[in-house]
């Protein structure tokens, strides 16, 4: 029997941030060369391969450390290569290190910049890198929602995005300000990357879809806060390393199933264990048992999905 397989959503995010990687570079002269592409790049991937062995996982995964490193280089900008490097090994790291109820607590690229901030005044982000043309920002988003769709996140997404509008424009509104400036605001490559590629990391937000919508609405909030009341740049990254905090509680709350980046009917050789636990769920349901038996059985196979899940 033929395997019924998706495709792993880690793989659009890689081509889509490869893909506005290279355009930035050379179309929009970003000022990121390419040794450091490599330096960022490398270093992410070499801490993944070093937590892999120290933390005995079944196999090296080379795909989340690769979205980390392609983030970083998007949005970090710095002149010093060993900052650089040292935001890549925080960003990789913080997965294995800060953890929650099997889930680590922040997204990697947003914990590795904001790390950086925090320790020295040399990292930071430019917005303004991207340009303000409709087109870029159209190119975007559309690419944003294919990652954000791929990966059953959408919803905190857009959720994110609509709270914030209403705040700005709000403002605005109260203010008698003319609407181009909040249009202006939104007007931002940064901006669409944050929303589409890093708040909706489904392995750090919240597991029900209330849940999701509520954090996404927070977020947005906090990064209103920031930006007009404490009057800080990156408004959005602040908000989000805060806010990433609360996400074991709102979990707890609002409990949801957890979300699996390895979706298979059958496994296959180099499957985690996720699938290999989906595939036990779907052989448990199959046998001709008593609803309340297999209610047990599920509950059994589930909490060990849970315990063996791979970072």
């Amino acid at each position: 029997m033929i395997a019924n397989r998706r495709l792993d959503p880690r793989l659009y995010q890689i081509g889509t941030l490869a893909c506005l990687l290279l355009y930035g570079m050379l179309v929009l002269g970003f000022d990121i060369s390419a040794a450091r592409v490599i330096l960022l790049l490398g270093t992410a991937l070499a801490t993944q391969l070093v937590c892999t062995g120290i933390w005995k996982l079944p196999a090296f995964d080379p795909k989340s450390a690769a979205i980390s490193g392609l983030s970083l280089c998007l949005l970090l900008r710095t002149h010093s290569a060993p900052l650089a490097a040292a935001a890549a090994v925080a960003a990789v790291a913080s997965k294995f290190l800060l953890r929650w109820n099997g889930k680590h607590l922040f997204n990697p690229t947003n914990f590795g910049i904001v790390a950086m901030m925090l320790a020295t005044g040399d990292v930071w982000v430019s917005p303004a890198q991207w340009g303000n043309t409709a087109f870029f920002g159209f190119l975007l988003a559309c690419a944003g929602g294919l990652v954000v769709n791929r990966a059953a996140r959408s919803d905190v997404a857009f959720a994110f995005i609509a709270a914030y509008v209403s705040l700005l424009v709000g403002r605005s509104l109260w203010l008698g300000e003319p609407l181009a400036i909040p249009i202006h605001r939104l007007e931002s490559g940064s901006l669409l990357i944050f929303t589409f590629f890093m708040i909706s990391d489904p392995k750090t937000t919240p597991n029900s879809r209330a849940g999701r919508v509520l954090f996404g609405a927070l977020v947005a909030l906090g990064a209103w806060f920031v930006q007009f009341r404490l009057f800080h740049t990156n408004g959005a990254l602040w908000s989000l390393a805060f806010f990433a905090l609360l996400v074991p509680a709102i979990d707890l709350i609002l409990p949801g199933e957890r979300y699996a980046w390895n979706v298979a009917a059958f496994p296959r050789k180099g499957d985690s264990y996720v699938s290999l636990g989906r595939l036990l769920t779907v052989a448990s349901l199959s046998r001709p048992v008593s609803r309340g038996a297999r209610g047990v059985r599920v509950l059994r196979v589930l909490r060990g999905q849970g315990r063996h899940e791979a970072l």
